[in-house]
């Protein structure tokens, strides 16, 4: 999903490609190196249940992809975004713009997630998303951007949940899209903010072999047990994208919603 045109020295943007998401629906400006969008914010924006005049919220959004693909299945949201490095908040801000968003329906933060009197401080939101940084500790690639991306840096997974619960009206959703070796790490952070009802969705690499990525989905103060909902097979036994997973990355289709 990264394969895109380089952007041209002309505008001032080297160091970032001009790529597309959602079958061209998205125009995204990311960094050439380091933190760049892949197949995960785009799973992770369709599983977003968010409808027609709803406030979304993205924590560690980066140049802003999931937050676009939502708004581009959904018109007529409000975003937030939040995100710790100032360059890429104003590039995702850029994009924003960029895709017709209007500048009074977008605002982002550059901010660390761990602030959670910012969350309670922002408009309440009836979704609230992320794709943390999901590895506590081991050998980090050497790029820092991509470091920041995958590894915990001061903020754990509970605080990343914590931020979204924050923000969130009660019976709002959080979505957290996670590799499945943090699926227990991630249940107990959802909890830990107040957040129940845990809906899990395994995304098999091929079929008959163990979920790589999971997503994880609850609600604020929800209550009952954990499900596991309708999972996708990404790609078939040749290596092309699965008709379930091209109509999700390519056709803009949401995942099922909660039943």
């Amino acid at each position: 999903m990264n394969a895109g045109a380089a952007a041209g020295d002309e505008d001032g943007a080297a160091d970032t490609t001009e790529d597309r998401l959602l079958g061209g629906r998205v125009l995204l400006r990311q960094p050439r190196k380091g933190l760049r969008a892949g197949l995960d914010a785009v799973l992770l924006a369709a599983a977003v249940p968010a409808r027609p005049g709803e406030r979304v919220l993205e924590a560690g959004c980066g140049s802003g992809a999931a937050f676009l693909c939502v708004a581009a299945r959904v018109p007529g949201l409000a975003v937030l975004g939040v995100e710790r490095d100032p360059g890429l908040a104003a590039l995702a801000a850029a994009n924003a713009a960029a895709n017709g968003l209007a500048r009074d329906a977008v605002a982002l933060h550059a901010a660390d997630v761990r602030d959670v009197a910012l969350a309670r401080a922002l408009p309440p939101c009836d979704h609230a998303f992320a794709n943390p940084p999901y590895w506590p500790g081991g050998s980090a690639p050497p790029d820092a951007a991509r470091r920041g991306a995958t590894h915990e840096a001061g903020a754990a997974l509970a605080d990343w949940a914590r931020f979204l619960a924050a923000a969130l009206r009660p019976r709002g959703s959080l979505s957290l899209i996670l590799p499945a070796a943090r699926l227990q790490a991630g249940v107990a952070a959802l909890a830990a903010a107040g957040c129940g009802g845990v809906r899990l969705v395994p995304f098999w690499p091929r079929a008959g072999m163990p979920a790589r990525r999971v997503l994880l989905q609850a609600k604020r103060g929800g209550r009952g047990p954990a499900r596991v909902g309708p999972g996708v097979v990404l790609h078939e036994a040749d290596g092309r994208f699965s008709a379930a997973a091209e109509a999700v990355l390519r056709g803009a289709a949401p995942l099922p919603e909660w039943a």
